[in-house]
């Protein structure tokens, strides 16, 4: 049997949907809907679905970024995959927001503006997080940058550079051997690197 993935990030500036057969995009949308992901979510996800002949129960696995992000925007696509999966039992998986800036190949780095003159910040190499996500202060991002070359991602403006292009579909289904796999789904919660930092949006 095919198995059917379904990909969703709304952590941040962007509503991703994806749905994938095997490893091959069926259909998917991807646009910046910062602060609207909510009103969206659902009428772009019933959208695919409809036009690809596909009911929530033809879903095998989910697949959402668990932040960081927006505090609101991270819960949005979460709260779906919560639901969904413990109601039909589908496996859900997640990965960092960074990693689907990034990518699964190269060196990169990903900026996500964290706002008061601060970014989340991770180098990448090849899809996985060398270290760990933090926050630096917008003033710190040059010196980070040079310690860690690759290209830029996000929010590469804070730094001065432009960014290099994101395809948020194909990231999302190559970057599954970094899936994670949530084995208790009740206590599944937002990666915020500290509650007090978190980008209150």
């Amino acid at each position: 049997m095919n198995m059917i993935t379904l990909a969703m990030d709304s952590a941040y500036k962007n509503l991703v949907i994806g749905l994938y057969e095997d490893g091959r995009l069926i259909d998917g949308i991807a646009f910046e809907a910062f602060k609207k992901q909510s009103e969206t979510i659902f009428v772009e996800l019933e959208k695919l679905l409809k036009n690809n002949q596909l009911d929530y129960k033809d879903i095998d696995r989910i697949v959402i970024t668990d932040g960081p992000g927006s505090y609101t925007g991270i819960r949005i696509a979460m709260t779906i995959a919560k639901v969904l999966s413990t109601q039909m039992g589908q496996e859900l998986c997640c990965i960092s927001t960074m990693q689907l800036y990034a990518g699964a190949s190269g060196s990169a780095n990903v900026i996500l503006d964290a706002r008061s003159k601060r970014a989340y910040v991770a180098h990448i190499e090849d899809g996985e997080i060398i270290g760990q996500t933090k926050i630096l202060g917008v003033e710190e991002l040059d010196q980070f940058l040079k310690d860690n070359p690759g290209t830029v991602y996000g929010d590469a403006d804070l730094a001065g550079m432009e960014s290099g292009p994101v395809d948020f579909l194909k990231n999302f289904i190559e970057l599954e051997p970094m899936y994670r796999s949530i084995k208790n789904k009740h206590t599944l919660a937002p990666q915020y690197l500290k509650e007090s930092d978190a980008y209150k949006a």
